[in-house]
């Protein structure tokens, strides 16, 4: 069986049926099948315990699969140990020998290679380049700060110009400017490179940011596999709708669907239309859920075919470039409405009782 990636090209990483238990009965990890494309990036994304540090490992081979086949251009790698895979890694805590300056740090993997005194100073002097750390190659590790510790980690990852790297939280533990500054460099990299890489995050933002699809993960199984734009805009199911973005959610019934419109009865009695996606017969529970930029209250913003609802302002907050208001929806209080700040836009005062509306088409009827 050759695997494929979404884009219909041969896949380059592939998991086939695996499945992970560590105490021989409970599954962290669930008849996964996942490939991935060479030269892509994919994030692997979910809460603690998802099982997307597993699958990482078990990629690395730190871990071995309790079941299944995973291959690495075609060849099946189960049973090859890490050393000899030919990955690269860069880890959150970065890994880095505190007794070798720079330099030596990213000469060590050439080194265990065989490879000549010349060609390693040549590859690592252009690893050191490559993430603008050129002049610190004299320096160790404790005389460096934790972003440029982190450089020097994907630099040793990248200096033997493997085809694959993982990376598994590596900006967890910088401050947010940095943080992003390292997210646009990776990437950037990784693009320039041609290097498949696969990150593991639980943070959604770094994710959406990053990557060319996102793999998101949850009781050990992916929920859903699709480029962020996708995955923000078409979530598949609750879960996905939740983690991936701010949403609004209103609970109710599917009380018919005719084509791609699906009639629900909200439970304050309120009648919406939505796309529906995850229900399918009358009398069924469902969680509707509609993204707060996607919800208007300026009514000569409003677009022809919106549906309104009443509403009242329970907070307004001022925040620069938007304003994020909350309301209380349809029993729910905290419907929250996200809006550019505009001279046109309207500031809205606790305690008004307003109306607000979005298109259908902006709707989706998801499991309960």
């Amino acid at each position: 069986m050759t695997s494929a990636t979404a884009s219909g090209s041969p896949a380059f990483v592939s998991f086939e049926h695996v499945q992970k238990s560590y105490d021989g009965e409970t599954l962290v990890v669930k008849d996964l099948n996942l490939s991935v494309g060479k030269g892509e990036f994919l994030t692997m994304l979910g809460p603690s315990g998802s099982g997307k540090t597993t699958c990482l490992m078990m990629l690395a081979g730190f871990e071995t699969a309790t079941h299944g086949e995973i291959k690495l251009g075609g060849r099946p790698i189960n049973n090859i140990p890490p050393h000899k895979r030919g990955i690269g890694m860069v880890f959150q805590n970065y890994a880095l020998f505190p007794h070798m300056t720079v330099a030596e740090n990213l000469s060590f993997p050439l080194e265990v290679r065989g490879m000549a005194k010349a060609e390693r100073e040549k590859k690592v002097k252009r690893a050191l380049d490559m993430v603008q750390m050129g002049a610190f190659g004299g320096r160790r590790p404790a005389q460096l700060s934790g972003g440029q510790q982190q450089r020097i980690a994907l630099a040793r990852a990248l200096v033997f110009e493997p085809e694959l790297v993982l990376m598994d939280e590596p900006l967890g533990a910088l401050d947010k400017q940095l943080r992003e500054h390292m997210q646009f460099e990776i990437t950037r990299l990784a693009h320039e490179l041609g290097i498949t890489t696969v990150y593991v995050t639980h943070d959604q933002t770094e994710a959406l940011t990053m990557s060319d699809n996102i793999a998101v993960f949850d009781d050990g199984r992916i929920q859903q596999l699709a480029p962020p734009a996708v995955l923000y805009e078409e979530p598949e199911n609750s879960f996905v709708a939740q983690f991936i973005g701010e949403n609004n959610t209103l609970l109710g019934t599917l009380k018919e669907i005719k084509g791609d419109v699906a009639l629900i009865q909200l439970d304050d009695g309120e009648l919406i239309d939505a796309k529906p996606v995850n229900v399918s017969k009358p009398g069924e529970r469902t969680r509707v859920s509609i993204r707060p930029e996607r919800v208007e209250f300026n009514k000569a913003r409003l677009q022809p075919g919106a549906h309104t609802l009443k509403a009242e302002v329970l907070e307004f907050i001022y925040m620069g470039d938007i304003f994020r208001t909350r309301l209380k929806v349809a029993g729910n209080e905290e419907f929250i409405v996200k809006t550019r700040n505009a001279p046109d836009q309207v500031r809205l005062e606790p305690g008004s009782q307003i109306e607000i509306g979005w298109l259908p088409t902006d709707c989706r009827a998801l499991d309960a």
